[in-house]
């Protein structure tokens, strides 16, 4: 009988990457955000370059969320649900409420050159893409179904609501349900047809460095020069304060005990809050002087975020002995949600 002996592997990658904590996301964002940056030509040059390294984080994400849908059974659905309203409560509206109280005392200028705007336009969103990067690494059906909670924060909505801009403070019920359908339809395809569930379980391990790659396209390094020590400040308070908060929620409003550390993850600003600032000042034309600046800072914040949230999660999981193994995390994906997980 013949054995066929493992190929040489000329550079093991994928295992120096799979080292660093959420590497398969992190690294790949940062090159991607280098190529964005200086090297926009390349990622211009049209057909499947484009395509994949440049214009691939949407669709991408948009079949991680199916897959995760397939995941998650109509008994299991509640657990979900519960992890995606204590992530929302956590990381939007206990932060933008104290951000709103600190306005009341120092005004719109805000403190130390950062307005009330670009704090609060930075704390009140989270980016799902990086949230499903990370949980679809480290995370369960739990944690990865609560990317609705980001569905529903991204967007301008919670700060037009939380300034006072009622006239454009609307719910943007289209886009909110065009974000869960993908979710929806997957949890139908695998409650119909169990088989889809295993075939679609190794993809978040597929699309995560790709999609995480073509995010990173859209991150300009300028914006930390632009956005001054001011901005990368504003992310260094974002990413260990919003953090911290969804990590309480993990720990003492869903138990999670040692895997509670994932809710650091949530710690990040959503790259489309760039654009807020401007949306605000429309609305309320008193801030209108604080756009430019608070533009900028908010970019930065993005960037900061993304780096530093998904290192903050990675160190609390392991520090608590949840920074699992893919085999041991598809055991807990395995499990009925509803009874207690096993100490590893």
């Amino acid at each position: 009988m013949t054995t066929t002996s493992p190929e040489r592997e000329i550079l093991p990658l994928y295992q120096m990457m799979n080292r660093i904590p959420g590497g398969l996301m992190l690294i790949p964002l940062v090159i991607g955000s280098v190529l964005g940056t200086f090297a926009p030509g390349f990622l211009g040059l049209g057909s499947f370059t484009t395509a994949l390294f440049a214009e691939s984080a949407l669709p991408l994400i948009a079949l991680l969320i199916f897959a995760t849908g397939t995941q998650v059974t109509v008994k299991t659905s509640g657990p979900v649900l519960a992890t995606a309203g204590v992530v929302l409560l956590c990381k939007s509206v206990i932060p933008a409420t104290l951000v709103i109280l600190l306005g009341t005392v120092v005004g719109i200028d805000g403190i130390l050159g950062v307005s009330i705007l670009a704090l609060l336009v930075a704390v009140d969103n989270s980016n799902g893409g990086l949230w499903l990067a990370f949980t679809g690494r480290y995370g369960d059906k739990r944690d990865r179904g609560a990317y609705i909670a980001s569905a529903i924060n991204d967007g301008p909505f919670f700060s037009l609501l939380f300034l006072g801009a009622s006239g454009l403070a609307e719910i943007p019920v289209s886009a909110m349900v065009a974000a869960v359908i993908p979710f929806v339809l997957g949890m139908v395809v695998g409650n119909l047809n169990p088989h889809w569930r295993e075939v679609l379980r190794p993809t978040p391990a597929i699309v995560i460095p790709f999609f995480a790659l073509a995010l990173g396209t859209g991150i300009d390094l300028n914006a930390i020069v632009t956005g001054g020590a001011a901005g990368i400040a504003v992310g260094i308070v974002v990413a260990p304060v919003t953090g911290l908060l969804t990590y309480l929620g993990y720990r003492f409003l869903l138990r999670r005990g040692y895997r509670s550390g994932i809710g650091f993850a949530a710690g990040t600003t959503a790259g489309n809050a760039i654009a807020t600032p401007a949306i605000v000042a429309l609305a309320d034309p008193r801030f209108e002087p604080y756009v430019e600046t608070a533009t900028a800072q908010v970019a930065a914040s993005v960037l900061v975020t993304a780096i530093i949230a998904p290192l903050l999660a990675s160190a609390a999981l392991k520090r608590e002995g949840g920074l699992l193994t893919e085999e041991e995390v598809a055991r807990i994906d395995d499990m009925e949600l509803g009874i207690k997980e096993p100490q590893l």
